[in-house]
């Protein structure tokens, strides 16, 4: 079925959703929250860096309007992805749902794998990816709130480690696209502006700025390369 081969391909993303989501149940009952309110979070904001900041600033006594704009202000290029992934896919009531779980790395996987697939399979198999990149980030979420205090105890440097996995999964996801010329000015743009913005201390705004400079970037490089320049899509 569609929805077994969408859950078996997102298989490996698990390797970077489990750890990091261990740490953030860990990092988030430390800055005071309950269980129960940390899985709510992974279970209803589910949105990785945004969590962090979400649970950073709340603990630090931030406005309640200040915590809500720069979620929302992270999660921004989630504009992006919708419609770039929904000429792939079908129409469904289901959709207020679905794309509850559209993540970064569902987005890489998706944007590469739906153009390959029938187009009666495509709404099972991100369904299936989907759910469970989302039930492993609330499961790991659930497994660091409840027994991080004891993990840390007798790894203590599990907390710093871990965190390290999501940037290694985004890494994986990204490597091969640098095989093509616009992607790879269009990513070292978003690097590049993404680290001179953290150097001179806008690391929240970082990520925003960064990534619509990147795909700015990739919509000037591929514009040019269908008014006839040298550069490949």
């Amino acid at each position: 079925m569609s929805w077994q081969t969408g859950a078996r391909e997102a298989t490996p993303l698990l390797g970077g959703y489990i750890p990091v989501a261990i740490s953030f149940g860990m990092v988030a009952v430390q800055a005071g929250f309950s269980v129960w309110h940390t899985i709510l979070i992974s279970t209803l904001i589910y949105a990785g860096a945004s969590q962090f900041l979400f649970v950073a600033m709340v603990a630090a006594g931030a406005p309640w309007s200040l915590v809500v704009v720069m979620t929302l202000l992270i999660n921004a290029r989630h504009v992006v992805y919708g419609p770039s992934i929904a000429p792939w896919l079908p129409k469904s009531r289901w959709w207020p749902f679905l794309s509850h779980g559209l993540t970064d790395q569902i987005f890489a996987l998706a944007l590469s794998r739906l153009p390959q697939l029938p187009a009666g399979q495509r709404l099972g198999w991100y369904s299936g990816a989907m759910l469970l990149a989302w039930f492993s980030w609330v499961a790991g979420t659930a497994a660091g709130a409840i027994a991080g205090e004891e993990l840390s105890r007798h790894w203590p440097l599990l907390g710093e480690i871990m965190p390290f996995a999501l940037p290694a999964l985004f890494l994986v996801l990204l490597a091969p696209r640098f095989t093509s010329r616009s992607w790879s000015i269009a990513l070292g743009c978003t690097i590049g502006v993404a680290m001179v913005l953290t150097l001179y201390g806008f690391t929240n705004a970082s990520i925003p700025l960064a990534a619509a400079s990147g795909a700015l970037c990739f919509y000037l490089t591929t514009l040019h390369a269908r008014a006839g320049g040298r550069l490949d899509g």
